[in-house]
């Protein structure tokens, strides 16, 4: 986000299209809303995607009852 000079939930964003995924995102703030608008301008580099990539730890935020074992 830094090397980007935009907030993190913009590079957030901007990683999910990278690696072909669909989000909607949401906001009732037109400004967060023009921002969920510009991340996808933004177009993280190998290397930045390699280094978003270390970031993950393996651990789940959301995992409602209804889904799947994910992990068996």
């Amino acid at each position: 986000a830094d090397r980007h000079g935009v907030p993190p939930a913009e590079i957030t964003l901007a990683w999910i299209k990278a690696r072909g995924l669909v989000t909607i995102p949401s906001s009732t703030k037109a400004r967060n809303i023009e921002r969920n608008f510009k991340a996808f301008d933004i177009e993280p580099s190998e290397a930045e995607m390699a280094d978003i990539a270390t970031l993950d730890r393996g651990e789940r935020i959301a995992n409602p009852e209804m889904a799947p074992e994910w992990d068996q």
